[in-house]
């Protein structure tokens, strides 16, 4: 790594007068925004970059997928778009407000102290992920104050880290994909749930100040903000159970205030019972607060060691007591979207294949979430490209195939797992497991339901099973229950206690809400406030506020003539701790009126106590209202004046200890006349209600019967049409190979011409070309769908898309000989394309490779060139030679005429 000399590390921040910063950036907790974006996102950067204010107090750092040769560049281009100073990053180059870094090419880069340091790529699997890689290092840094932004983009990347921001109470920016060049990188963090903020890109600059000054406004605020929270915290859980039937009352109070403080933060807020009545009037903010509430973080293979002791010790231990014919059961709570249940798949499957000799055990995975649209994810095991960091070459490879948006698990591993919806707290548990793996939930449950849970885990294993727990979990004091494989391991094994402690507690007893009669929460002083109310409304003699289950919660008065707390360990249930002859009575009226939901009165109870017997009155009322006190039950107790009727006795005659033992006979005689009068009403009742299930089952048997008849008629026209589809299979099959066959034979035809062909449609994209294209354009596969004029050509033929369009318009063929710019020479025609109805779907355009025609065409004008000079050059001597033999003939004539002179003279 080498530092850049150009860059400046110290940097002082000016600030214009009259325009002081939005934020305090005197403080060193200055934000910071992460942007990400991929390599073709230069015009969401420059938009977003021109829409942030001067002196903002922010510094921003931008994870782009860098193009080749494009170190520099961007800081140039970005630059002009902003009063900011715009660097590239380099190692130990610290932060600074009102900055903007960018990423160097082929780094990975992350932060910690205001100090930015960068990696050396090292390439796994050809998959590079700096955006998820910079987000999860600002989540780890800045925490709850970590600001993520995902800008127009290609990929998944930057979902993964968005996923870490908000785990760690950060918030997540995402420009509209509707507004973005490349929208798969917002849609897959809006499909992921993570979104906060969803805007076009020159709006969320204006949006994240508008929520850290509102954050920073609220963190100033005084401890009564805090305080009117929590008590609004049951009217939002008791909302949020209506619309979406989940209860999170046993979470932690803290994480499920910060959670809803987050979302105020976002809609800028300030007051709890404005957010109150903004929830009531808007059903969609109530299924975001419900997705937040369930913010899942997850990978494959999270912390490695585990697993291998996992695969190295626990699995072959526990195979290697099971035959092949004995299913092994697996029970994977809180399982999000399945990398851990399809993790726990893939280790089974390589422990099964390396035992020797093989055996075939059969695996049952069953994996449970609170979040449907999580389950659904998961059924369909399709995960993004990310996932390659989670694990070796091999095994990506081995279990997953490449498909269009990332890997999806193969089917054997699919088929291994079942995956369903459960609420661990409400819903009943699996049982005879041999592993359960419960990791990261009982860090948000509250103290008292983890103590009910790990008990419940012991149970539902089966003896010697193994329970896996996260990082941050442990069984308590449960250390009779389970032993760790290791001191460092979070992986327990069952034991079997010598003495079981306490009876089980199961999920329906776990809620403080349930079916039918419920418990409220631990708000002690909006439950006493509550309960004072209403009693100086309604009564005023003793009285006792119960749950469902009789145990008290809160007393008014003096109830110590008709409670005492009872013998041996502490318990504070009211029928435990009910005087003598008071119990039966009590019992009777606590069930009547809970089963008839309506108040009932136990009239003249007699009680024993230390001041003697007397009369009481009983009142058990159920309560509707107010919310907060709804489910629980109310019992007064209301002494009866009239004295009770008595022989007198003289005092001075000494009672004979046969008839005390007499008087105390005939008292226990009529307590258990009470007791069997109570009990022979109850048997009578739930014979009744008997009778009354036993009619509505054989309704539902018969309802079953006429379901199961029409299932069978369905199904068997479903075979029908099964036959059906496999006939038409076979048909489109048989077409299919012939149809194979004619594009075979198309394909060869094709390339025997030795022909350049290219098929274009109606708007002049490319459909298909022949190989031989490849000597004419620089045409690839994947130019197919692209228009012709952006495919580079080596033709000297700049009017081919006008001749194109011609014979489009005119439906006349036109050929045109063109040269290459290497010399060669290409007959091009172009002709209509007409479909088998005699449609113009397009054009054909064909280039004939005439380079050797042309070549002998030369040859032949050259020859014809030479001939004809070397006929001009003949018919020149040709003329000498015949002016020569004139000149020899005319010569010859005046030789002869001078003899006839000479002659003549001589005669």
């Amino acid at each position: 790594m080498k530092e850049n000399k150009n860059l400046e590390t110290n940097i002082s921040t000016k600030k214009s007068e009259g325009s002081p910063p939005k934020i305090d950036t005197a403080k060193t907790d200055f934000s910071i925004v992460g942007i990400g974006a991929s390599a073709r996102g230069l015009e969401a950067l420059s938009d977003f970059l021109c829409n942030v204010p001067e002196n903002s107090g922010l510094a921003f750092v931008i994870v782009q997928h860098m193009e080749n040769n494009s170190n520099g560049i961007l800081v140039e281009l970005l630059q002009n778009d902003t009063s900011m100073k715009v660097v590239q990053a380099y190692e130990n180059i610290s932060v600074h407000p009102d900055r903007v870094y960018v990423i160097p090419q082929n780094m990975n880069m992350s932060i910690k102290n205001n100090v930015i340091h960068l990696f050396e790529y090292i390439e796994p699997h050809n998959l590079r992920l700096p955006i998820d890689f910079f987000f999860c290092s600002l989540a780890n840094y800045k925490q709850e104050g970590s600001i993520g932004v995902i800008l127009s983009g290609m990929g998944t990347d930057g979902t993964a880290g968005a996923r870490e921001i908000k785990e760690k109470g950060g918030s997540v920016f995402i420009q509209e994909p509707s507004s973005a060049k490349f929208d798969s990188m917002p849609r897959s963090a809006i499909e992921a749930g993570l979104a906060d903020v969803i805007s076009t890109v020159e709006t969320l600059p204006s949006r994240i100040i508008s929520y850290l000054e509102h954050k920073q406004h609220k963190g100033k605020a005084d401890q009564g903000h805090t305080d009117k929270l929590m008590s609004y915290f049951d009217n939002i859980i008791v909302l949020l159970r209506a619309h979406t039937g989940h209860d999170f009352s046993s979470y932690k109070r803290n994480t499920i205030q910060r959670r809803i403080e987050r979302c105020m933060g976002i809609h800028q807020i300030d007051d709890i019972a404005t957010y109150m009545d903004f929830l009531k009037g808007n059903p969609q903010e109530l299924k975001l607060l419900f997705k937040e509430f369930l913010i899942g973080v997850t990978s494959f293979f999270r912390e490695p060691v585990e697993w291998e002791l996992l695969k190295d010790k626990v699995i072959p231990e526990l195979l290697s007591q099971r035959s092949p014919t004995d299913t092994v059961r697996v029970w994977i709570s809180a399982c999000s979207t399945g990398e851990e249940a399809y993790s726990l798949a893939i280790v089974f499957k390589d422990v099964m294949d390396k035992l020797k000799p093989f055996k075939n055990f059969s695996i049952q995975i069953f994996a449970t979430d609170l979040d449907c649209e999580a389950i659904d994810k998961a059924r369909e095991g399709i995960f993004s490209l990310n996932i390659a960091k989670d694990m070796s070459a091999q095994r990506l490879n081995k279990y997953f195939v490449k498909v269009d948006r990332g890997y999806q698990i193969i089917k054997d591993i699919r088929d291994m797992v079942i995956f369903a919806q459960q609420n661990m707290i409400k819903d009943p548990p699996f049982t005879k497991i041999d592993i359960i793996i419960c990791r990261n939930l009982l860090i948000y449950l509250t103290p008292e339901i983890q103590k009910k849970l790990i008990p419940l885990f012991h149970y539902s294993l089966n003896s010697g099973g193994y329970l896996f727990l996260g990082s941050a979990e442990s069984v308590g004091n449960f250390t009779d229950l389970f032993k760790p494989l290791d001191l460092k391991s979070r992986i327990y094994q069952r034991l079997r206690p010598l003495i079981q402690k306490e009876p089980i507690e199961f999920p329906n007893s776990f809620a403080p809400y349930q079916a039918e009669v419920n418990q409220p929460s631990d708000e002690v002083q909006n439950m006493q406030s509550q309960a004072d109310k209403l009693i100086l409304q309604h009564y005023s003699p003793a009285t006792v506020l119960v749950n469902g289950k009789g145990d008290i919660l809160y007393i008014t008065g003096r109830t110590g003539k008709y409670l005492e707390p009872a013998a041996g360990k502490v318990n504070w249930n009211v029928f435990a701790m009910a005087r003598e002859g008071l119990n039966y009575k009590l019992s009777e009226a606590f069930y009547k009126a809970v089963r008839q939901k309506e108040s009932v009165t136990s009239k003249n109870a007699v009680v024993l106590n230390e001041g003697g017997p007397h009369m009481v009155d009983i009142t058990v009322n159920p309560l509707k209202e107010p919310e907060e006190l709804r489910g629980m039950v109310m019992i007064v107790f209301t002494d009866v004046t009239i004295p009770i009727v008595r022989e007198t006795i003289n005092t001075t005659v000494q009672i004979p200890a046969s008839n005390k033992r007499e008087e105390e006979l005939e008292r226990e005689l009529l307590q258990t006349r009470q007791m069997w009068q109570v009990a022979g009403a109850e048997m009578q009742i739930s014979q009744e209600e008997f009778k009354s299930s036993n009619e509505e089952l054989q309704s539902c048997n018969e309802e079953l019967q006429s379901t199961n008849e029409e299932l069978t008629t369905t199904k068997e026209e479903v075979q029908s049409s099964n036959e059906e589809l496999k006939t038409i299979n076979f048909e489109l099959q048989a077409k299919l190979e012939n149809l194979s066959q004619v594009t075979s034979d198309m394909k060869n035809l094709m390339n025997s011409t030795e022909i350049a062909t290219l098929f274009l449609d109606a708007t002049l994209l490319i459909k298909h070309f022949t190989s031989k294209m490849t000597e004419v354009s620089r045409l690839i596969s994947s130019d197919v769908g692209r228009p012709i004029t952006d495919i580079a050509s080596d033709l000297i033929y700049p009017e081919l898309t006008e001749d194109v369009r011609n014979v489009q318009r005119t439906l006349i063929t036109a050929e045109k000989q063109v040269m290459a710019r290497n010399g060669s020479w290409f007959n091009a025609r172009i002709l209509p394309y007409r479909t088998l109805e005699g449609k113009i779907d397009g054009v054909v355009v064909t280039f004939v490779n005439i380079t050797k025609s042309k070549e002998q065409e030369a040859e032949l004008r050259k020859s014809k060139l030479a001939l004809e000079k070397r006929i001009v050059d003949q018919e020149g001597e040709l003329l000498l030679v015949n002016d020569r033999m004139l000149a020899e003939v005319e010569r010859g004539h005046r030789e002869v005429a001078a003899s006839k002179d000479r002659s003549n003279s001589k005669l």
